[in-house]
This record gives C-alpha cells, structure tokens and sequence, in this order.
C-alpha cells in the first residue's frame, strides 16, 4: 500500500484529506506543522510515495520542507496552496514542486493528481529498470532479456551481467578481463574459457529468437555489443 505524506496545520483539512485517500486505498501519516514533516521525512523519508505539502505552516515553512526533500531526492510533492496568482504558481513550480492545488480544491481533484503524479513515477521506475539496444530490452525487474518482444530462453545471473554491461555502453570494447570481473565480481586470473562459454551460449540464446547478431569479438582484445 502506498503511503503519503500529509502535511497541513488546519485540522479540518487535514482529516479531510487523510480519510478521503484511506478510502481510496493509500496509507496516510499526517503532519502539522513544517518542524513535525521534517522530523517524520528525516525518519521515513523512502517509505512515502508522495507528499501533499501545505506552504503556510507553522514551524518551519513549507518552502523550506520542499527545500529539504529536493536535497534529498524526487520524491513527489503536491503542494497545497491558497495563493492563486501566476506568479505564486511559477514559483511553487520552479522551486522544485511537482504539482500545485489551489485552496478551496475539490477531494475528486486531488485524488487525480495524486494518481497522476504515481504513474509517472512508476512510469519512470520502470523505465530506469529496462536497457535497450536495437530490438533486445534488458529488465532488471523481472530478471528477463527480449529481442523484438520475443523472451530468451534461461538467462543466468552471468549472462544478464554481460549484457547487462555491455548494453550500458554500446560502443564500448571491452577486454575479457573487464567482462569476467564485472559478471563474477571477482578478480581475473587470466582464464578466458568461462566467458567465452557464456559468450557462446548467449549468441546461441539470441538465435532461439533472432537471426541478428548482438555481440562482436573484437579480436585480441575482447566483446561488444553488433552496431
């Protein structure tokens, strides 16, 4: 269950808010003031998904609470505010602000920018997780290689760090010595058979689905990847 971060100083607004997304499906904690919103970031800071930030606090302002999340990262935040001019927006946004919502606002409205600013976080989770090159994706989250949609069969722990390594640069030549310590994580002892073992047994996988060619010897020196 996703958690957000409530934090109003108006009571009413705040129950508001914390019943209204705990019927919705999230789990709340709810702040009071700035000096109370950073003590529980400063605690909890990875587990919140998002943060519905009120600027008018008492304490420590909301502006200097955003000020302190940006220093430590893209967790989202809503700020709540009663101020509506355009320049007041400009400045909520250009301070690091994802969104913004006018005082009086409506549950429905917040409701959807929360689920807006999830997805595109999930949106961007999952595209950090994934490497592409030409037609092969790399998904670190479900530990898969595929080339035009198309799964290779029994990839092992080496083979995926290969690839893995190899996709990060495309370009790049890399000696067996690189490659062996990058997928073994542990030091070269000059031994060149168990890579290119795996080296085969990769191109072999590929052609279970392609008749492409993905990696290159570069001879006397090493692998990358087919430009």
């Amino acid at each position: 269950m996703q958690k957000i971060l409530i934090v109003e100083d108006d009571t009413n607004i705040n129950n508001l808010l914390q019943e209204a997304l705990s019927k919705a499906g999230y789990s709340c904690e709810q702040a009071f003031s700035g000096t109370e919103a950073k003590l529980l970031l400063n605690m909890q800071e990875h587990s919140y998904a998002l943060v519905l930030l009120d600027l008018m606090l008492p304490g420590i302002t909301g502006e200097a609470v955003l000020e302190e999340i940006r220093k430590k990262g893209n967790l989202p935040v809503i700020v709540l505010t009663a101020k509506d001019s355009l320049d007041e927006k400009v400045k909520v946004l250009t301070s690091g602000a994802d969104d913004y919502i006018t005082k009086p606002f409506e549950i429905r409205e917040v409701l959807a920018r929360i689920q807006v600013q999830l997805r595109h976080t999930e949106e961007k989770e999952i595209k950090e997780s994934n490497l592409s090159f030409r037609e092969m994706v790399l998904n670190k989250a479900t530990f898969q290689v595929s080339i035009g949609g198309k799964i290779l069969p029994k990839i092992t722990r080496q083979e995926f760090a290969i690839l893995e390594l190899l996709l990060r640069n495309p370009k790049q030549v890399f000696s067996k010595e690189d490659i062996f310590e990058y997928a073994w994580d542990e030091p070269y002892m000059g031994e060149t058979k168990t890579l290119d073992v795996h080296i085969s047994n990769i191109r072999k996988k590929i052609k279970t689905v392609t008749s492409e060619e993905y990696i290159e010897t570069v001879w006397g020196i090493g692998y990358r990847l087919h430009l």
